[in-house]
């Protein structure tokens, strides 16, 4: 597990789960799922446990996760429905975006 800089919490990036944690003291608070295939880390999974709710660590666990996409020189595919509004939300954000294909008939 790699410690992540952040401004508020600690955030820490645990490879051997693809994903990324949030702690608020020594309590896990949350994570973010993802798979990494090809330069391309796509975020399946946000789960804040519900007595961490409303403080907004979700907002600050995707951020530092974007944030180390983007020193890590990947790109990013929000499938996960918090991780594509907080891309909405956050347009320094979109120049990370990897567009997702689909084929046509």
């Amino acid at each position: 597990m790699t410690k992540l800089p952040t401004d508020d919490s600690d955030v820490v990036h645990d490879t051997d789960q693809s994903r990324y944690e949030i702690y608020d003291g020594s309590a896990l608070a949350g994570f973010a799922e993802y798979t990494h295939e090809d330069g391309v880390v796509t975020f399946t999974h946000t789960e804040i446990e519900p007595a961490f709710e409303g403080k907004g660590l979700a907002s600050r666990l995707i951020k530092a996760a974007l944030d180390d996409v983007r020193r890590s020189d990947l790109r990013a595919v929000p499938v996960c429905p918090f991780v594509a509004a907080f891309v909405r939300h956050h347009p320094e954000y979109r120049d990370l975006v990897q567009q997702r294909t689909q084929g046509t008939g």
